[in-house]
């Protein structure tokens, strides 16, 4: 087991589609969870910035661009990159400044401002980039790439548009609770299956959204929060941001093939399970030991997907594990109390920070009407494009 941090404070911006830049949302968020932290920002050592592709110059160094915004003090700066996973890589960042003795108190920040529709490619011809090639030989969108991988998970492990649309509901009667959710609006069944398809066999409400939002947190030494009159803070126990491993046999974008097992046994398990065992073997837990989890719900069913891999449930059996009403809240271990990104829709930078921002107010007890009783042990996870592993275990 890795030592601990603190985190002392969380802060969001809502999400939605508010039209102004990443800096603004990630400035109004860090404040926030300075103000939570009862932590001046001069007292800060560090900064850890998720870097944002959409932000021009500014978006590539953003660890400096938020130092800048909340007034240059001298503070040490990182910024990160890992597509959907920059969070969780700006989290370990911090920790390890933290653990390693470079600093007492980091303030990490992401925030985003996207465009409409789906997410493309960056300008330009590069036939070398993965990314671009299956925008432009394939045509294939993010929602593309859900949309196979609901039609696999149907034709082998039998899963159906009704448990798809069930994951939807779920999480919209979560978001409706969430004054930081886009989307605050309960839906039924009959609503998920009457919106457009945009991606067989996947519909419109299947599918989250792309959304302006920040998110921070502020995490310390464990002394320091005793110092600061925290004795018993949300600690972070374990972080992975681990890799795949050769042959990845299941197709997986942006690759647009699959290695040869000619050679080469695949693993044991999936690229997505092997992240997480990373974070319980980090932590000394096992998925018995969950109160919740938040996971990456690109569409619902890749909620579904992480159920199995988070090994709440054996291989097939998530749909039932959701029948059951075990991930909802009240169930034996909700997942995406906050609403996910059903509810959200995705600021990439923010998204892995906004999971423990969620976690965090779950563990202290602060997080309401979507409160899970006796919250002791909390779980994230999510995959960045080009084989970047997040997940992060915090207790109380």
């Amino acid at each position: 087991m890795t030592a601990e941090v603190a985190v002392l404070g969380v802060g969001m911006h809502p999400w939605g589609k508010w039209g102004r830049g990443f800096t603004e949302y990630g400035s109004a968020a860090a404040r926030a969870a300075l103000a939570d932290a009862g932590v001046d920002w001069r007292d800060v050592d560090s900064v850890v910035g998720a870097d944002t592709v959409r932000g021009g110059y500014p978006g590539y160094v953003a660890g400096a661009t938020f130092a800048k915004a909340l007034g240059w003090q001298g503070a040490r700066v990182t910024s990160v990159y890992a597509a959907c996973a920059s969070g969780a890589q700006a989290i370990a960042a911090a920790r390890a400044q933290i653990l390693a003795g470079l600093a007492e108190v980091v303030l990490v920040v992401g925030a985003d401002s996207a465009p409409k529709g789906f997410f493309r490619p960056a300008g330009g011809d590069r036939a070398d980039d993965p990314d671009w090639l299956r925008f432009r030989v394939l045509g294939a969108t993010n929602p593309t790439y859900f949309g196979l991988y609901a039609r696999r998970r149907m034709a082998v492990l039998g899963d159906t548009l009704e448990d798809f649309a069930r994951v939807k509901v779920k999480n919209a009667a979560l978001g409706a609770l969430n004054p930081n959710a886009r989307y605050r609006k309960r839906v039924t069944a009959e609503e998920v299956a009457a919106s457009a398809v945009v991606a067989d066999p996947l519909r419109l409400l299947d599918i989250c959204a792309t959304s302006d939002g920040g998110a921070a947190l502020v995490l310390t030494g464990m002394e320091f929060a005793r110092r600061h009159g925290v004795a018993q803070p949300v600690r972070i126990r374990a972080v992975s941001t681990t890799t795949p491993r050769y042959p990845t046999t299941v197709l997986d974008l942006p690759d647009i093939a699959t290695d040869s097992a000619a050679a080469v046994e695949p693993a044991d398990e999936t690229f997505r399970a092997s992240i997480v065992r990373g974070a319980y073997e980090e932590a000394g837990v096992g998925p018995e030991d969950l109160s919740l989890a938040e996971v990456y719900d690109l569409s619902t069913a890749l909620e579904l997907q992480w159920y199995e891999d988070l090994g709440l449930c054996g291989e097939g059996e998530a749909a039932k594990l959701l029948r059951e009403g075990a991930t909802a809240l009240g169930g034996r271990i909700p997942v995406n109390t906050s609403g996910g990104l059903a509810s959200f829709g995705e600021a990439v930078p923010a998204q892995a920070i906004a999971q423990v921002c969620e976690l965090t107010w779950q563990l202290r007890g602060d997080a309401g009407d979507r409160q899970v009783a006796g919250a002791r042990v909390g779980v994230t996870a999510n995959q960045g494009l080009f084989g970047h592993g997040s997940s992060v275990i915090a207790v109380r």
